[in-house]
């Protein structure tokens, strides 16, 4: 009995000693990552673009022209440039020229649909005019 009382503090002790050291070294690995230019999402879930990186402190681009520090360990992931694409545009720029082609034609059949009730129209009015002419 004693024995476990003795084994189970060591091995609780283990475990948050190694899930520690794999969060380090995960944030070292994402530390390493970061090159001027690169997008990154902080811990507070801010998406933004590296201007530039110091010994302790990374310097983003949140909005064009508008530049904040940040904590390095305040990094949570670097993101590749497809993805900050569609985070930040809400969409794949696959899916943003499929949208302008579709949008482009859609806007000819409107315009298509409009003439051909405009035509319509006025075969009503004719037949309508020559009818009151009787």
């Amino acid at each position: 009995m004693s024995l476990i009382i003795l084994v189970l503090p060591i091995a609780v002790m283990f475990l948050l000693f190694r899930s520690q050291k794999k969060r380090q070294a995960q944030a070292q690995t994402t530390q390493s990552a970061m090159v001027p230019g690169s997008a990154v999402r902080t811990i507070g879930g801010l998406y933004a673009t590296v201007k530039s990186i110091g010994d302790s402190t990374v310097e983003l681009e949140i909005a064009p022209g508008v530049f904040t520090h940040f904590a390095k360990n305040a990094i949570a992931a670097v993101i590749d440039p497809q993805e900050y694409d569609e985070i930040i545009n809400g969409r794949p720029a696959e899916d943003e020229a499929a949208e302008l082609a579709d949008s482009e034609a859609d806007a000819v059949d409107a315009e298509q649909t409009d003439a051909a009730e405009a035509v319509e129209d006025s075969i009503s009015l004719e037949k309508a005019g020559e009818k009151t002419a009787k």
